[in-house]
């Protein structure tokens, strides 16, 4: 029974092809997109206004130099919602429950971001190994630890997201199977319980959008230190 609960994050597959692919596409395929028409409709308009505002919270601690990003941290945001959102859905599959997935979304973004300020500001760079003013026997020391930290930020990113999302899938499905069992048992209780249910899957929406928008804002703030 216990292993029953991990089959929503198995990858799932039909004649033998990886479902996974699908699910990643079906967000560019449902956000509309704006006309050359003077008129556009609520929905074309509100999303608009959200992206707007957005990038201009996201760009605006940074130089004009991380500007140029904006247009790609715009679109994995949204790719992270949409897929965080869908896979909240039944009979649906999240695919940003697999670390696979989101650490390859996050190693050649930050590895971009190090090999920018290496190349742009290298004594900068290479100077955020080092605080200033570190006693002289504690550099070598101070330096191990800095660089490893340097290397477990991609680490961080992928599995903070994985982490949060799965547990949030796996406690809504236990909470569900409980409410399912009670439901003859104990009437009152499964009713109880069905409320709590709601109320985590009202959370999870807000986490299935917090997350994403933590994901990029992390890497805004990984480019500040490097541009």
């Amino acid at each position: 029974m216990n292993l029953s609960f991990f089959d929503q994050f198995l990858s799932p597959s039909l004649f033998g092809i990886p479902l996974i692919a699908l699910a990643i596409t079906i967000p560019w395929l449902i956000f509309p997109t704006p006309t050359n028409q003077w008129l556009n409709n609520r929905l074309v308009a509100l999303q608009a206004w959200f992206i707007n505002r957005f990038t201009l919270q996201l760009m605006q601690p940074l130089n004009l130099g991380g500007h140029k990003w904006a247009t790609l941290f715009t679109a994995l945001m949204l790719f992270l919602i949409t897929i965080n959102l869908l896979g909240l859905l039944p009979y649906t599959f999240t695919p940003t429950t697999q670390l696979s997935l989101n650490m390859a979304f996050a190693i050649p973004l930050w590895l971009t971001t190090v090999l920018m300020g290496l190349f742009n500001q290298p004594i900068i760079s290479l100077s955020h190994l080092l605080p200033e003013g570190t006693p002289t026997p504690l550099i070598p020391i101070l330096i191990i630890i800095e660089t490893i930290s340097l290397f477990i930020r991609p680490l961080a990113l992928g599995v903070r997201l994985t982490a949060n999302l799965t547990a949030g899938h796996l406690l809504m499905q236990l909470i569900a199977t409980a409410a399912f069992v009670l439901i003859s048992i104990m009437p009152i209780v499964a009713l109880l319980t069905s409320l709590i249910l709601f109320l985590l899957t009202l959370l999870e929406v807000a986490v299935a959008m917090i997350q994403a928008y933590v994901f990029v804002l992390l890497l805004s703030l990984y480019l500040q230190e490097n541009i």
